[in-house]
């Protein structure tokens, strides 16, 4: 059976039972517990379902389905970033992750760690880092955006100003040579300007079509950021004179 034949398979059994462990799973479509453990994640990293502890729920028994509706959005680009992203993390470093869904992609991959600490706003990231051995978690206090599915505000940002990691990964609205880095929403654009205060190094993670554009808020220069992680259609001019500003562009 080919990976499309048991994709197709999983997600209509899991639409009649919600959820499931990995051993029903391989029990009701006679394929291995490791097969199938390998198409949840796939399937989870496409956004079309929720990993579980031993197994795997549909999405619309979800509190956060509305983030992973927006997580599928350029997938395949937002998954070869997380992945670059979670290389740059070494075992023992503190990090701050944000809300973002391209943020969010790091998570698969830096599960393979043995001891790292996540400092975050996000509830999916807490979700998906918290059964994984050797992941502590610290989870910043403040109002929560039901939609976003993350904390915000200025207890957030106390919060976030009592620590000093090696390492920031967030994302971005927009980033251009005019105006720098910029949000569509001021409460984001502030524990974002948190997390670039308090990191030795950021990285902003984004997909090339944000790139050269430009949202309403404007908290940051180019020069906030020591790393660009995006895809490989930034090429030509453009990416030499983010590389001018100081900007190490990974791809």
């Amino acid at each position: 059976m080919s990976f499309q034949e048991r994709k197709k398979k999983i997600l209509m059994i899991l639409d009649e039972f919600e959820a499931l462990s990995v051993m029903e799973i391989s029990r009701k479509l006679s394929i291995s517990p490791a097969t199938v453990r390998r198409d949840l994640q796939d399937l989870s990293e496409e956004g079309l379902l929720q990993r579980t502890h031993g197994g795997a729920m549909k999405l619309d028994n979800l509190p956060f389905v509305a983030f992973h509706k927006k997580q599928t959005a350029n997938t395949e680009s937002k998954q070869e970033i997380g992945k670059l992203a979670a290389a740059q993390v070494v075992d023992g470093d503190t990090i701050f992750m944000d809300c973002g869904s391209t943020v969010f992609a790091m998570c698969a991959h830096l599960k393979k760690l043995n001891k790292l600490k996540v400092i975050t706003n996000s509830l999916p990231i807490v979700a998906e880092l918290i059964d994984t051995p050797g992941i502590g978690i610290n989870l910043i206090g403040g109002e929560l955006d039901k939609e976003r599915r993350a904390v915000h505000g200025d207890m957030a940002v106390q919060h976030i100003d009592t620590y000093h990691v090696s390492k920031a990964f967030v994302g971005v609205d927009g980033i251009s040579l005019q105006n720098g880095l910029t949000a569509h929403s001021e409460k984001e654009a502030q524990i974002t300007k948190a997390f670039l205060k308090n990191a030795e190094q950021v990285y902003l993670l984004t997909d090339s079509s944000k790139i050269g554009k430009d949202a309403y808020v404007k908290f940051g220069t180019l020069k906030s950021i020591h790393f660009l992680i995006t895809d490989a259609q930034l090429t030509g001019p453009l990416k030499k004179k983010i590389e001018q500003e100081g900007v190490r562009v990974l791809q």
